[in-house]
């Protein structure tokens, strides 16, 4: 038997549980699956007879060293920042690593000892990123193969709520980490490449520079802007390209919606608010406004953020019960952020039978024979349930592929590596077409720039 270490259990690794368990007879595998929680690793294995869930601490390094040395393959589905000490271990054991997370760049200082051992360290092998780097690369080395020459390269994409389970006014539940969520364009300015020009979006204003886009059958959404659209332009081939941008995908109105807690400062994770634990959802809201003998906290809420009362952005507000005084924060030494990702919570959370849905768009502007011509592709994934989402499915999938082409001596590259060769992305795109991941690819006129349409 060839044994696959699973580290992780967690909502991401359900479909790819599911995908490995189903190939483990005709593959000849046996899973371990190893989480902090014994109970969460067993119930990802249903008592499946080639699976083994184990309770495993990533911080106790002679437990993990332990379950890495007996693995043939080792699949982390941690947090990025813990992937390293696991990487470290394959090293030390000769064992391939597949993580759907970005390289980090302690990970990249381990590529010459993965190629001194033959090893495959396959990062960024799930969605964002992941199924990105994969369908705009084959259609990027298919232009570049006939002669054209790459002027415009746009990717967008979001994970959203299924139109049969959107549910609330801000047409949005949580189908990934609600931190990454509240968290989202902190960190630095945007930056991107338009029509040659470098472009900066400071994160006071990322939430009112949008990009609009629209998908057959599903309407019209819009898109902000990355915090570096510039990071993947050398690995893509694209150093001499025009214009370069990668957005984050909502339904139209969130993003407005969303700078209002920008605006008041509800995102901040720098500080601690005192008192936290026992502070009321409105108490959280008076802290960000002023001081008034009279006006109620409604309406300086409209006061400062210039809304009127039968604005559909204040109905947003009445929505998420910002205003309720009867519910605590409940949570010690808590920064703001923290608190508004508790009240979201509160609301945006998937339901059991509810359905999410990933949306990816790439456009594709080149040059060829002296002709402007333009390629866009797009991707519509609907998850099943609250368990097997789509963000499950398009993250969980590609990770266990790849592991069985490595393991099957079909991805040979050794090395520290992003999926951008042929040899990984030709096989597992076609393979996901069979889970309902499918691009429709479509010939366009090319746009290039546009004022009235982009970053209005």
């Amino acid at each position: 038997m060839r044994t696959i270490l699973i580290i992780g259990a967690g909502r991401s690794a359900s479909s790819l549980i599911q995908y490995l368990l189903e190939k483990s007879e005709v593959e000849n595998l046996h899973l371990i699956i190893a989480d902090l929680s014994l109970s969460l690793a067993q119930k990802k294995t249903n008592n499946h007879p080639n699976a083994t869930p184990i309770a495993l601490d990533i911080f106790d390094e002679n437990q993990r060293k332990s379950a890495v040395q007996k693995a043939t393959i080792v699949i982390s589905m941690l947090p990025a920042h813990l992937h390293i000490e696991v990487a470290r271990d394959c090293i030390l054991y000769h064992k391939h690593l597949v993580t759907a997370s970005y390289v980090s760049d302690a990970m990249q200082e381990l590529d010459a000892q993965a190629k001194a051992s033959n090893l495959i360290f396959m990062n960024e092998i799930g969605l964002d990123p992941g199924i990105d780097h994969m369908s705009a690369m084959k259609v990027i080395d298919e232009i570049t193969e006939k002669g054209g020459k790459m002027l415009l390269f746009e990717s967008f994409c979001g994970g959203l709520v299924a139109p049969e389970s959107d549910t609330n006014l801000w047409n949005y539940k949580f189908t990934w980490a609600p931190r990454n969520v509240v968290l989202a364009g902190q960190g630095g300015a945007a930056k991107f490449i338009q029509e040659g020009a470098y472009k900066y979006i400071p994160y006071g204003s990322l939430f009112r520079r949008t990009e609009f886009l629209e998908v057959e059958g599903f309407g019209k959404f819009e898109a902000y802007s990355n915090r570096d659209s510039l990071k993947y332009r050398s690995v893509y081939g694209l150093d001499n390209v025009l214009t370069l941008y990668r957005g984050t995908i909502r339904r139209l109105g969130f993003s407005k919606a969303w700078n209002m807690f920008v605006q008041l400062g509800m995102t901040d994770d720098s500080y601690v608010m005192e008192d936290s634990e026992n502070m009321s959802y409105r108490q959280f809201v008076n802290s960000f406004l002023p001081y008034h003998p009279t006006d109620s906290v409604e309406i300086k809420m409209r006061l400062i953020l210039k809304i009127d009362q039968d604005d559909t952005m204040w109905d947003k507000l009445l929505e998420l019960d910002l205003f309720n005084n009867d519910k605590k924060v409940g949570l010690k030494n808590a920064t703001p952020a923290q608190i508004l990702e508790k009240i979201l919570t509160d609301s945006w959370t998937l339901q059991a039978d509810d359905k999410d849905m990933i949306v990816m768009y790439h456009k594709f502007g080149y040059e060829n024979n002296g002709k402007k011509e333009q390629i866009d592709s797009k991707m519509v994934c609907i998850g099943n349930d609250q368990t097997y989402t789509a963000m499950a499915k398009t993250v969980g999938l590609p990770v266990a592929m790849a592991t069985l082409l490595i393991l099957n001596g079909k991805i040979t590259t050794p090395g520290v590596q992003l999926p951008i060769r042929k040899e990984v992305y030709l096989p597992i795109l076609k393979e996901l077409e069979d889970y309902g991941v499918v691009f429709k690819e479509q010939a366009m006129p090319y746009l290039g720039y546009n004022p009235d349409k982009v970053f209005s």
